[in-house]
């Protein structure tokens, strides 16, 4: 201030009320309660809805000053628990491309996945199994029930794969409740097979099964033309290898397959280098804290945009141990007992701390599968908007997991259809007359 008051400091003016300012912007004394309050009513009210630490900045910078102010306006924003939860990731993908291991031979190492939702077959089968082999990319659709027994489908996958090809040595699949259960382990167990599982909300684990399924639903689509009856074509069960008989024909099977194991690690190499591109890096440490990312359920009214109020991520829940390169174990909550705690380093954000954070029990019903729904709660207002030539009925709906003031104008004909106990209770007839 002395050197202020001498002209030292040109930059800086004292005014006659002895009010310091750095040019025309008002100088914020060294008290970080002072400054905290600033930042909050500039990042969290109602007026500035969480901007980024860039906005905030040009915000701020126009009337108040002091020493270090874009560094601490960076920290409080990077520090904010709404924006951690809410605001989505413009970054790339994190986690790099992992290729599983090439096999050394055909039907050693096969992936398997359900194809569920089809139309039922005049035989009654309404589901496929799909297995494919990781080497030949050749591949078994099994016709089947959903609601087959653990011990039917241990009969058709020793049946049509066992039979024919072998015991395999490794399985990779799904975390599909089959492929989970007890017996299905002991079978595998006594057989000699490791199970593989992809981690939680992480397909791309068990991406080649995923692909020859979308190969199978187009021709599938294709089949089941509007005009055509539903006849399975399931007949074709087995692609891709047939039997091989005679001496001459084992050296031209190992030939092929070290073809085949030579062209793998070239498009493998290929991928990688193409995928790695669009990726980053990203580590956590044990004891480190991180958000788990969730998704609201696509088949809810309103999906497209009352989802986009909602939170993109979960917790923070505590990193327990590092499994493998890029999945880590969680320590979830005794609500999501049920949910398999391993995840890919691709469904984390980090928790950066802050004091003054008061972490509350997550008040959103979150699903096994890390989803959520959201449903209309009650009616809060009617309205009747006039167009040139009709006159739309509307009804303003509160949701779950949102307040009052988040709630939408929704059209009365749809609400009704879907939603018919909402306009059951006494409070909808008393806004009506």
């Amino acid at each position: 201030m002395e050197e202020v008051k001498r002209g030292s400091k040109p930059d800086f003016v004292l005014s006659d009320d002895e009010i310091l300012r750095f040019g025309t912007r008002l100088c914020v004394p060294n008290d970080e309660d002072l400054r905290r309050e600033l930042l909050e009513e500039a990042h969290c009210s109602k007026f500035a809805i969480h901007p980024g630490g860039t906005k905030m900045y040009k915000d701020l910078r126009q009337n108040y000053w002091w020493s270090g102010m874009k560094r601490d306006i960076a920290q409080f924003v990077a520090q904010c628990l709404v924006c951690q939860q809410v605001k989505a990731e413009h970054q790339r993908p994190a986690g790099s491309l992992q290729p599983l291991a090439i096999p050394e031979w055909k039907w050693e190492h096969i992936t398997m996945d359900f194809v569920i939702g089809l139309p039922r077959t005049l035989g009654g089968n309404n589901a496929i199994w799909v297995i494919v082999d990781r080497l030949t990319k050749s591949a078994h659709f099994l016709p089947m029930k959903v609601n087959f027994s653990l011990d039917r489908l241990a009969s058709l996958y020793v049946k049509e794969i066992v039979r024919m090809h072998g015991v395999p040595v490794s399985i990779v699949s799904d975390r599909d409740p089959r492929f989970t259960s007890r017996f299905w382990h002991s079978l595998q167990k006594a057989l000699g097979t490791k199970l593989s599982f992809s981690t939680a909300f992480h397909p791309q684990t068990d991406g080649q099964s995923e692909r020859v399924i979308q190969v199978l639903e187009d021709f599938e689509s294709l089949y089941f033309g509007p005009a055509r009856k539903c006849r399975s074509p399931i007949c074709w069960n087995d692609v891709g290898e047939r039997k091989l008989l005679g001496p001459e024909l084992v050296q031209l099977t190992v030939e092929k397959v070290a073809l085949i194991k030579e062209r793998l690690k070239a498009a493998q190499s290929r991928h990688k280098s193409y995928a790695d591109h669009r990726r980053r890096d990203l580590e956590f440490e044990v004891g480190d804290h991180v958000f788990l990312k969730v998704s609201p359920m696509k088949s809810v009214m309103r999906f497209g945009r009352k989802g986009k109020l909602s939170p993109r991520f979960v917790g923070p829940f505590e990193i327990l141990e590092r499994v493998g390169t890029l999945a880590y174990k969680v320590a979830l909550p005794p609500s999501l007992s049920k949910v398999h705690n391993v995840f890919h380093v691709s469904t984390l954000r980090k928790y950066i701390y802050d004091p003054s954070h008061v972490v509350e029990l997550e008040p959103i019903q979150i699903f096994e599968d890390l989803t959520y729904e959201e449903v209309p709660v009650q009616i809060v207002d009617v309205m009747d908007k006039v167009l040139r030539h009709a006159v739309v009925k509307l009804v303003k709906v509160q949701w779950s997991n949102h307040s009052i003031r988040e709630a939408t104008w929704e059209l009365e004909e749809e609400m009704r259809e879907k939603h018919p106990q909402l306009f059951q209770d006494s409070g909808m007839s008393s806004l009506e007359d």
